[in-house]
């Protein structure tokens, strides 16, 4: 599914490296000059991220993602701000009105993809056609296969994931994949419904002699120390870190 961007800067180069750090992946990056305009584009464009400079004309970045928060249909949108200033004072100011991650300017669009990646699995674009099957929680990040789990799996949503598992695994083998990465980062309570997943995935995992990585909490990582099958496993922050183990 193709990721909705909006980048909010007053300046034309900060916004075009907003988008070309993008443009590699499935994503659709819409521009704004100020937090007047910005939040009308994400009225608009329900955009999945925003990307949001602080020191701006009309309205400034702080003073947007104010109104943003008590907008109940934009309040959930991750944030990540920009600041030219990386004081303890300004950090703290930003970080308890709730953005996921904040970047110092000046910056570089790898700076900006990584911090991407700890909100969302970013694919590459041409990457849907890539897998055989169409499923939400599967896709394929260069040449490995990811699993990302919802914020809230029900029991609907597990039986989905378990049902098209298998599928995943023969579409990996047909195309001489070996390397899975399960991502967590979005799940608020890891519980035995989860863990019970998990541990599928691992023993399909290795009956498919495919390597398996996670992504996740350190809450996760202290529930799998509990179960001799995957107490061996070390939890990534990002899909890109546990790649680079492979």
């Amino acid at each position: 599914m193709t990721l909705k961007v909006l980048a909010i800067d007053d300046s034309k180069t900060i916004r075009k490296i907003v988008a070309k750090a993008f443009s590699t992946y499935d994503c659709d990056v819409a521009e704004a000059e100020n937090g007047v305009e910005g939040l009308s584009v994400a009225s608009r464009n329900k955009p999945d991220l925003i990307v949001l400079d602080i020191t701006m004309p009309v309205m400034n970045g702080i003073e947007m993602l104010s109104k943003l928060k008590g907008q109940p249909e934009l309040k959930d949108i991750p944030v990540i701000m920009l600041t030219a200033e990386s004081g303890k004072d300004n950090v703290m100011q930003i970080v308890k009105m709730g953005v996921k991650d904040y970047i110092v300017k000046p910056f570089k669009g790898e700076q900006l993809i990584e911090r991407v990646m700890k909100i969302y699995t970013l694919e590459p674009k041409g990457a849907t056609a890539v897998n055989e099957f169409s499923n939400p929680f599967f896709s394929v990040f260069d040449d490995v296969q990811v699993l990302t789990l919802p914020e809230k799996p029900d029991r609907a949503a597990i039986a989905e994931i378990e049902g098209n598992l298998g599928t995943a695994l023969k579409s990996m083998a047909s195309k001489g994949l070996s390397h899975f990465v399960l991502d967590t980062k979005k799940v608020k309570e890891i519980n035995m419904l989860i863990i019970k997943l998990i541990m599928a995935v691992v023993q399909a995992c290795e009956k498919n002699k495919v390597h398996l990585r996670f992504v996740g909490s350190e809450g996760l990582e202290n529930e799998l120390k509990g179960f001799e099958e995957t107490s061996r496993f070390t939890i990534h922050s990002s899909v890109k870190d546990a790649k680079a183990t492979f």
